[in-house]
């Protein structure tokens, strides 16, 4: 093959290596979506749209998942002082799992004022995968807890995954490799040193004093033998 052709082949390969690359799926897919929440507050029903995206980081044999809201949600008749407002949240798992994972977060660091919506901070959770697969993360409920108050906050709208995660489960500790004969593969072979020539030692004195019994049980039953005969 000629330079020329031989160049023009390794480019198409590269070519095509690239674009499997491209189109190998994305270990993750996120998107912004908009909630349409309805609040039970102490004060009666409230109801705000919040753009809410939520973000998958692995940490160890699972992930750090992030839930953000871009608007504030519901309000307070009254100030909120600093710390006053702890807020937490559900993620609905969906996919290759089911079920809802909890994500908390600190309290407001800041005063809130009276009648304005109330910012939630960045609420983190841990998920472990327990199955291997695509999972999907949806908003579900919020709750702000404010001055020995709880607000309740439901979505109503099906917003849709936020997230979607293509995971692997940690694989469980197995135990040992067994052989055909039913023993550990890899056990350690008797080793040499003092304690096992002792215990050696021990087994041959035990055979030695096996077969003098043995011996002298025998001359023993000889001689009997013997003197009947006279």
């Amino acid at each position: 093959m000629s330079y020329p052709k031989r160049t023009a082949a390794l480019a198409s390969v590269a070519a095509l290596a690239g674009s499997a690359v491209l189109m190998a799926a994305p270990a993750a897919r996120a998107e912004v979506v908009n909630v349409n929440y309805q609040c039970k507050t102490p004060i009666g029903d409230k109801s705000a749209v919040s753009p809410i995206d939520i973000e998958g980081v692995k940490s160890g044999a699972g992930y750090k998942i992030t839930m953000s809201w871009q608007k504030g949600v519901s309000s307070s008749p009254v100030d909120l002082g600093k710390g006053a407002m702890n807020p937490s949240a559900t993620i609905k798992l969906g996919g290759a799992d089911s079920g809802t994972m909890n994500v908390t977060g600190p309290a407001n660091q800041a005063v809130v004022p009276a009648n304005t919506p109330i910012k939630i901070n960045d609420l983190t959770g841990t998920y472990t995968p327990k199955k291997s697969g695509k999972v999907t993360f949806t908003p579900g409920v919020l709750t702000i807890k404010a001055l020995g108050t709880t607000t309740t906050c439901t979505p109503t709208n099906s917003p849709g995954a936020a997230l979607t995660l293509d995971v692997t489960a940690a694989s469980g500790s197995s135990g040992g490799t067994r052989s055909d004969s039913g023993s550990d593969e890899g056990a350690a072979l008797p080793q040499t040193g003092p304690a096992d020539s002792a215990i050696a030692l021990g087994t041959l004195g035990g055979t030695v004093l096996l077969a003098g019994a043995a011996g002298a049980l025998w001359l023993t039953r000889r001689n009997q033998a013997a003197r009947a005969r006279r």
